[in-house]
């Protein structure tokens, strides 16, 4: 029944997608759709891919997240709990493939602006440093993340005192990086970051006393989106 709920699900929310293109394709473009049957294998693929990829989370990524999230903080362990967030940020970030297909394209572009050699060893050097210094930054940030739900600090204040240190730093960054590193903001919530650091994110509020799972359980997502933008231009004006 789940995964009828979910395949149903994952069929609705592709269904604009499908009407947005074949009205395009149909009525703008004014051309035949060629290959019809491959595209109808397709979607059906993809409807089947997303679904179990949702049941596959219900199922057991969620309750890994929240479930290591309560038993470190029931034992009162901050110290394996942060560990536990800057692991498991570094760790789903570093084999990111939107990240090691950015960084590889940020290398050729610093190579082909002479800001770094543009011997195939130095732009491998510089893409790998670039992948590490986001991984550093969504490790780092999950650890922020966790002792704000712990300290109970204002989310808000530290987001807008997080993008108000971006605006300073891009103001003197090289022009090279600053695309990237607002870019590596985005690709380090991939679709297995995202629910995990949203499950360790509830599972630990939940575990507290006077903390809510829906006011103090999210915020983590944020941070790993913001502090990697941080990490990347300073990693720019240092490299750079």
């Amino acid at each position: 029944m789940a995964l009828a709920t979910d395949a149903a699900g994952s069929f609705r929310d592709l269904l604009p997608i499908v009407v947005v293109i074949a009205v395009f394709q149909l009525f703008v473009f004014d051309a035949p759709v060629e290959g019809f049957v491959s595209l109808a294998i397709g979607a059906v693929l993809v409807v089947a891919g997303l679904t179990f990829f949702i049941f596959g989370l219900r199922l057991a990524l969620f309750p890994v997240g929240e479930g290591l999230a309560y038993s470190l903080a029931g034992k009162g362990s901050v110290f394996w709990l942060v560990i536990f967030a800057f692991l498991l940020g570094f760790g789903t970030t570093i084999a990111e493939p939107a990240l090691i297909a950015i960084a590889a394209e940020a290398a050729q572009v610093a190579a082909d602006a002479d800001a770094i050699s543009s011997t195939q060893a130095a732009q491998e050097r510089y893409a790998l440093s670039l992948r590490i210094t986001v991984a550093l930054a969504v490790g780092i940030a999950l650890v922020i993340g966790v002792m704000r739900i712990l300290a109970n600090w204002s989310l808000p204040l530290m987001i807008i005192a997080g993008y108000c240190l971006v605006v300073l730093m891009t103001s003197f960054s090289p022009k090279e990086i600053i695309g990237i590193a607002y870019d590596s903001g985005g690709v380090t919530t991939s679709t297995v970051t995202v629910p995990l650091v949203a499950a360790l994110g509830v599972g630990l509020a939940s575990s507290l006393k006077g903390r809510n799972p829906m006011t103090d359980g999210f915020g983590l997502i944020a941070f790993a989106s913001l502090v990697p933008i941080i990490f990347v231009l300073a990693f720019g004006i240092i490299v750079q």
